[in-house]
């Protein structure tokens, strides 16, 4: 594939998550896909087999961003301390815009009906806590990797949301430490 076709293929995969973001999986269509691009209509047929292709694409994609975003995060960290510290920054600063809840949103309720989209969303849960195993045991992770989904949602439909500290609180009794990082 040409240089040109790769791009033409990512600006259709980049767009696809936009429109989602504006109308929803089921308001996303080839054709809104396509002006949003501003390339013709064929443009998605001939880079997908079909618009669940294209959706499947896109949300690998969205999925591949969040995921990077929250290893990189956890990298940085040393201690369990740290652990809880990157993951409030993470939860606070860099998974907070609607964009991102929406999108998330709307893999989640895709993924239900949609097995080869479903292994997405499998596959940023076990890389969440893959990045989070350094820290806890599996089920511990997978409790404070719930915790963080449960999070977001909450915060994406309630009036009010967690602020850092509540946050590390909350990590803290989860894990049974307190926020600095000593056994309760």
């Amino acid at each position: 594939m040409s240089p040109v076709a790769g791009s033409r293929r990512d600006l259709l995969i980049d767009t696809a998550l936009e429109v989602i973001v504006e109308y929803g999986v089921a308001g996303t269509t080839h054709r809104r896909i396509a002006a949003a691009a501003g390339v013709p209509l064929g443009s998605t047929t001939y880079y997908f087999a079909d618009l669940h292709d294209l959706l499947g694409a896109a949300f690998g994609r969205f999925a591949d961003e969040i995921s990077e975003r929250f290893e990189a995060r956890l990298a940085r960290a040393r201690t369990v301390a740290e652990a809880i510290t990157e993951v409030t920054g993470f939860m606070l600063d860099d998974f907070q815009e609607p964009r991102d809840l929406a999108l998330s949103y709307e893999l989640y309720a895709y993924a239900i009906r949609r097995p080869a989209v479903k292994c997405f969303v499998e596959a940023w849960f076990a890389r969440s806590q893959q990045a989070l195993a350094r820290f806890f045991d599996p089920v511990t992770a997978r409790l404070v990797d719930a915790f963080i989904e449960g999070v977001f949602t909450y915060r994406g439909l309630a009036r009010e949301s967690s602020d850092a500290d509540e946050i590390r609180q909350a990590l803290g009794r989860l894990i049974g430490i307190d926020p600095s990082g000593s056994r309760e």
